[in-house]
This record gives structure tokens, C-alpha cells and sequence, in this order.
């Protein structure tokens, strides 16, 4: 992975990790690579077993269900035997239980070399989202970001993202719920959320979109001076 261009970008629920890499890797030429998604369709897999079963379990469903990323365009999107389910691992259901399956740590080690290895397959470079980028999967990344922003502001956003109305109290609910989430993914045992201690901590509140995107790009430029030589060169 020394060779390979990394950033790294993590940060609590609502932040918009997700939607940020994905401009940003299209701005820079680099793939996509959403943790997230991955985490997703193995708790899609799972989604019969009962809340409490191990690791091994859900493993075994999420290789009987032929869970795995594929390659597609400038990013990666999750797979089940063949079939995209980018759609199907955004439901209710999945989230609800995405953190507890999240949390175990063989689940984890499996999704993290799954991560490595599609980082490692692409020949320019990568921009994955997760909570644990930085930290655990891509600790040598040249680039880390973490993103923070006010809760009520992701609660807002999310609600957009979703579009669903925005009023005092389904703002106020999905305030509550991702603090919930921030709570769970922050003091959970294994690979807990919390900044790398290089990582650049960007706080998008009062920031538009395009300008935290472009904020992370202007850093991805200072990081990698050959990105600017490669597009003079164009």
C-alpha cells in the first residue's frame, strides 16, 4: 500500500462521509470506496438471524449470500450474488442493526481486508469513508480527514438526503438518533470512533457542500504535489 495514493476520510453518522468522497474522488480522478456499503450488505445478509448471533454466523450468511464489492466506473459498489444491492442496504431494517453487526470484531476483520484488497487492486488511487479509516484500516494513509458537524445539522441533512420533510420534531428525532449512533460507535470496544491523531478534522456546520469539497481536495493537493504536474500535463 506504499505506493498507492489513500485518503481517508471518517466521521460520526450524518456527516456526510459518503457523499463527500465520492466528489471528491471525482474531482482528483481517484475510485471511491465506501466502507459503509460493505458494512451494509453484510448486515443485508444477516438480516434473518436473530439479533444476537456471533460473528461466525454472520459470516457464514454474508459468504452464502456471495457478499462482496465490485468495481464499477470510478467507485465500488456492494454486491450479493450478482445482484447490486446499493438500494436495498440504505432500508430501516439494515440500519437499525448495521452498528451491532459493525461491532464485531471478526466481522470487522473481514470487511477491512475486503477494503485493503479493492484499494489495493485500483492503479491510481482511493478515497474510502468509514468511522475507522484512519485509525485501523488505512493507518499509513498520507490523508486523513475526519469530518465533524453539528448534530442537528446532520440531522437536517440526512433528513434531506432521505427526503423527508424538516420540522421541529423530525429534526429533533433524528437528532436523537444519531447521537444514539455517535454514543454506540464511540465507545464500542473494538475500533471505537474517535480522529487519528494526524488527521485533519474539518468541521462542514457552516460550510456548503462544494466547499468542504473542495477544502479536502485543496489538501489532497498539498499531499500529493503529482496531482497538480498530472493535470498540467493533460
Amino acid at each position: 500500500m506504499t505506493a498507492l495514493r489513500v485518503i481517508a476520510i471518517d466521521g460520526p453518522a450524518g456527516s456526510g462521509k459518503t457523499t463527500t468522497a465520492r466528489a471528491v474522488a471525482a474531482e482528483l480522478g481517484f475510485a471511491h470506496l465506501d466502507s459503509g456499503a460493505l458494512y451494509r450488505a453484510v448486515t443485508l445478509a444477516a438480516l434473518d438471524l436473530a439479533p444476537n448471533a456471533d460473528a461466525s454466523r454472520v459470516l457464514a450468511a454474508a459468504q452464502a449470500a456471495r457478499v462482496r464489492l465490485v468495481s464499477v466506473g470510478s467507485g465500488y459498489r456492494p454486491d450479493a450474488g450478482g445482484v447490486d444491492v446499493s438500494r436495498a442496504v440504505r432500508t430501516a431494517e439494515v440500519t437499525a442493526r448495521v452498528s451491532t453487526i459493525a461491532a464485531l470484531p471478526a466481522v470487522r476483520h473481514w470487511v477491512n481486508r475486503e477494503l485493503r484488497s479493492g484499494a489495493a487492486a485500483h492503479p491510481v488511487g482511493v478515497v474510502v469513508d468509514g468511522r475507522d479509516i484512519g485509525t485501523v484500516v488505512f493507518p499509513d494513509a498520507p490523508l486523513k480527514v475526519f469530518l465533524v458537524a453539528a448534530p442537528e445539522e446532520r440531522a437536517r441533512r440526512r433528513l434531506a438526503q432521505d427526503g423527508q420533510g424538516l420540522n421541529g420534531e423530525s429534526v429533533g428525532r433524528a437528532t436523537r438518533e444519531l447521537l444514539s449512533r455517535d454514543a454506540a460507535d464511540s465507545s464500542r470496544a473494538v475500533a471505537p470512533l474517535k480522529p487519528a491523531a494526524d488527521a485533519v478534522v474539518l468541521d462542514t456546520t457552516a460550510l456548503s457542500f462544494g466547499e468542504q469539497v473542495q477544502e479536502i481536495v485543496k489538501q489532497a493537493r498539498k499531499v500529493f504535489p503529482e496531482l497538480d504536474i498530472a493535470n498540467t500535463q493533460d
